[in-house]
């Protein structure tokens, strides 16, 4: 079973789609851009977030708010553009997922807090993804392009 069956994400396409209410504040928003897809992650905590501990730490908010960033300004930089956008919460934090055009996968999970032996001139956004994330799950789309979901833990 992967990620996306495990864990249902209310969806954000780029046309509107009908989603429950339950899932996702508001109408649904198309996210073209990594400021975009920011404002709503922090919208979409502060209105769903409940936990016994209390709000998310800034630290926490800060990691979520960095994969956020990443992961759209990869897909827009390295995956021919976002196809979509999803987010939704569990009991350990925040399930984002991004699609995009490109059936090209990511070279190599480098694991948590791993980074990579030699900077190969693309940047550390993709090792900062896989530090800060729990889970990270890598799928090509039957129709074309991938989805990367990942798990950002909230403390």
């Amino acid at each position: 079973m992967t990620s996306m069956e495990r864990h249902p994400l209310a969806h954000h396409d780029l046309a509107p789609v009908e989603r429950p209410s339950a899932r996702s504040p508001g109408p649904p928003t198309a996210i073209t851009t990594a400021a975009a897809a920011r404002r709503h992650v922090r919208e979409f905590v502060g209105e769903r977030w409940r936990s016994p501990t209390g709000p998310p730490t800034e630290q926490s908010m800060i990691d979520l708010i960095l994969v956020v960033s990443e992961l759209v300004t990869n897909a827009v930089r390295h995956g021919g553009g976002i196809a979509g956008f999803d987010v939704a919460l569990t009991p350990e934090g925040v399930w984002l997922s991004v699609r995009d055009h490109s059936t090209a996968v990511p070279v190599g999970l480098h694991g948590p807090g791993v980074l990579p032996r030699a900077h190969e001139g693309n940047g550390y956004g993709w090792p900062l993804i896989n530090r800060l994330s729990s889970e990270v799950d890598v799928q090509r789309r039957a129709s074309g392009g991938k989805t990367i979901s990942v798990l950002v833990p909230l403390t």
